[in-house]
This record gives C-alpha cells, sequence and structure tokens, in this order.
C-alpha cells in the first residue's frame, strides 16, 4: 500500500481517517482541498488543477482525501488502494453542521488558512443529495476497476475501527519482519 485515494460525502470522515492512516502508515497526506481553493473561496483554474494532481498522483507514496470528481480518473488510475466512505446523509450533514459551528470564521486544519470555514446551502444540499446524485456512480466505477487495485467501501464506525486495526497490525508485523529484534552477542 503506497497509493491511498478516499472519497466520500462531504462530512464522511475522509480527512479524519486520512489522518489515521497517515499515523499508522507514515506515508505522505494530501488534502485537496488546500490544493484546490485559492483564497477567498476562489476556484483553482481548471487546467491549473488537472496538471496539479498529475503532479500529486506521480508521487510514489501519499494518501489523498477528497472528491473532486473532475480529476478522479488521475487518482483511480494511479492509486492502489481506494477507500469509499459510504456513509449515512444525516450522519454527513450532522457532521458538517459540528465542524461549521466548531470552526466558523476560521480555516479547518485541512483547509487553506484562507478560507475560513463557513455555512452554504449550497454545500448542505450537495451532501444531502450525495446519495441520489453521486453515490451509485462511485460504486460503479469502483466495481470496474481491476484486481490489483484494492477497493474498501467502509459504511460505519465499526468498518472503519476494524480496517484500522487491520492496518495498524499489518503494519506491526512488517516493521518486525524488516527490523528483527537485536541479537545478543553472547550465545544462551
Amino acid at each position: 500500500m503506497n497509493r491511498v485515494m478516499i472519497i466520500g460525502s462531504g462530512g464522511a470522515g475522509k480527512s479524519t481517517l486520512a489522518k489515521k492512516i497517515e499515523t499508522i502508515t507514515k506515508l505522505p497526506l494530501v488534502h485537496l482541498d488546500q490544493y484546490f481553493w485559492l483564497p477567498g473561496w476562489k476556484e483553482r483554474p481548471t487546467d491549473e488543477w488537472r496538471s496539479l494532481q498529475e503532479t500529486l498522483c506521480a508521487e510514489p507514496r501519499w494518501i489523498i482525501d477528497g472528491n473532486y470528481g473532475g480529476t478522479m480518473d488521475l487518482r483511480l488510475a494511479a492509486a492502489d488502494t481506494i477507500i469509499f466512505l459510504d456513509a449515512n446523509r444525516w450522519l454527513c450533514l450532522y457532521r458538517v453542521l459540528l465542524r461549521t459551528i466548531k470552526h466558523l470564521g476560521r480555516a479547518r486544519p485541512d483547509m487553506p488558512k484562507d478560507c475560513p470555514e463557513r455555512f452554504t446551502y449550497q454545500f448542505l444540499s450537495y451532501i444531502f443529495n450525495y446519495p441520489r446524485t453521486r453515490r451509485l456512480k462511485i460504486l460503479n466505477t469502483l466495481e470496474s476497476l481491476p484486481d490489483t487495485k484494492e477497493v474498501l467501501v467502509l459504511k460505519s464506525k465499526v468498518d472503519i475501527s476494524n480496517y484500522l486495526a487491520s492496518l495498524d497490525k499489518a503494519q506491526s508485523e512488517n516493521s518486525t519482519r524488516n527490523h528483527p529484534p537485536d541479537q545478543s552477542v553472547f550465545p544462551p
């Protein structure tokens, strides 16, 4: 696992999961929102955005969290592991409202500093409609990926906890195999 792509609705927990995977794997973490948004919530021009994504995806190791459907093909092609957080819309809306209240007027840690948290009907509408407008297309796309890619669809806190526990265990076992305990110079 060297290139991890995390997608899902706003409020699904992409950034939180990405940070936890970063802690376990030590893979470099990229929050797409930090690259897409220019100061004052201005969108990066499409050609520049695609070129930047190509550069990010060309790196040998990463975790990239964020959707951005117009460039998802680049990340899907480059990723070896794709995680789709298939969370309930009401949970996503609740989380977004909580984080909006918590960070209102200030930038969240996974956002550019010149983009303070704000409340918009458009974003809430996007989250509410995500299961109807985006979810099935994403699931179909993931289903069509080659078997060489690890695809995970995590639907609950339990799914996420189990995945993180198995990842942590695998990383620990790899670390032990690659770095055996020091051998004593004295025979037993």
